[in-house]
């Protein structure tokens, strides 16, 4: 298989953490491991089917690891890899950036939102 090329490190980064739920996913685990429940209770408006795809991509590209208890009933616990930690490391700066612009990006949004329902 022939090695991907990126045109930069964001593009590296980017297509390990494409989508719409696995950075959030990530920014929930970087506290520790979590039963699927209560990840499945943090990551809001996220589908089951979707959850467990993004969960699976994760770990299959070496962020989350999987550990299955094998008890009845069953508990499974997700979180981060060393690789996953550094990648989680680098969203605080952007957490803060959000949580500082939240009225500006919510007013956007609104705008966009009525253009599209227009």
């Amino acid at each position: 298989m022939k090695q991907p090329t990126f045109t930069c490190g964001l593009d590296a980064a980017l297509r390990l953490i494409a989508g719409k739920w696995k950075p959030l996913i990530l920014f929930f685990l970087r506290n520790g491991p979590m039963r699927y429940g209560a990840l499945k209770r943090s990551v809001r408006g996220v589908s089951d089917k979707m959850l467990i795809q993004q969960l699976k991509e994760l770990e299959a590209q070496g962020v989350v690891s999987r550990t299955d208890y094998k008890e009845i009933p069953p508990r499974v616990d997700y979180a981060l890899t060393p690789l996953g930690t550094s990648l989680v490391e680098t969203f605080v700066p952007l957490c803060e950036w959000g949580e500082r612009h939240a009225d500006a990006i919510a007013t956007v949004l609104v705008k966009q939102d009525a253009v599209s329902d227009g």
